[in-house]
């Protein structure tokens, strides 16, 4: 994300929309794989490659093949002699990837940085910017997007899309409080019955309205009037 800040990349689109502002560059690329695509329309392998890539990126993006989009960004860094020629070849790339303008110094300065010594080379790099693959080109041709799920578990990509499926009850609730009654209730009731089986506090009964606090209590004084028969009697949980 940090390889962009205060960097200008463009929408692939009829009104080619610019990202300008890092508040804008950070919505677009942050917690994402990035594709760092070096081409040319010169050259005939870029070009043979381009609907190759266009089809990979799609079935990854496209509702119409997945339920939400992949956490991918495709950019395409253009060594074109000319805006024409960068053109040409942008066509046959999908709409949802971005690119840098044609006369952006930034574009050479980034072929050093990876070390670009071929065409057509697809960089991958984690959302930290670190490098993942120097060169997938290879690999998309030969696996197509099932190596994207390779690429998301190595780079550690945490899947911020992902929205739990909610069902919602269709009975009407009496009052907003209704729910925590019934669940009061309910533990009230698992209470007396485990008492009622154990035995436990002398041995109650369903039903019994007798405080446990106040059981205590009792229970305290006996002690200290040295009532050593009822304490002989008392059988509690452990027993």
């Amino acid at each position: 994300m940090d390889l962009f800040l205060g960097k200008v990349l463009v929408k692939n689109n009829r009104d080619r929309d610019e990202l300008d502002t890092e508040r804008e560059i950070v919505s677009k690329l942050q917690n994402r794989i990035l594709m760092l695509f070096f081409g040319s329309w010169d050259s005939e392998p870029c070009q043979d490659f381009a609907p190759t890539l266009k089809d990979f990126y799609k079935r990854l993006m496209d509702s119409f093949y997945m339920e939400r989009p992949s956490q991918l960004i495709l950019i395409y860094v253009s060594l074109d002699s000319t805006e024409e020629l960068q053109d040409k070849l942008l066509k046959k790339l999908p709409k949802w990837s971005l690119f840098l303008h044609h006369d952006d110094p930034y574009k050479q300065e980034l072929g050093m940085r990876f070390q670009v010594q071929e065409l057509p080379t697809v960089v991958v790099l984690r959302p930290d910017c670190s490098v993942l693959l120097p060169n997938a080109v290879s690999e998309i041709c030969a696996l197509g997007p099932d190596c994207f799920r390779q690429w998301q578990e190595a780079a550690e990509v945490i899947d911020r899309n992902f929205e739990m499926h909610v069902e919602f009850d269709n009975e009407k609730m009496r009052s907003v409080t209704d729910p925590i009654r019934k669940l009061k209730y309910k533990v009230e009731k698992k209470k007396r019955r485990w008492w009622h089986l154990t035995g436990w506090g002398g041995g109650r009964h369903h039903g019994d309205d007798t405080d446990d606090q106040d059981q205590d209590q009792d229970e305290e004084l006996q002690e200290q009037n040295g009532d050593q028969n009822d304490n002989r009697d008392f059988k509690g949980p452990w027993a």
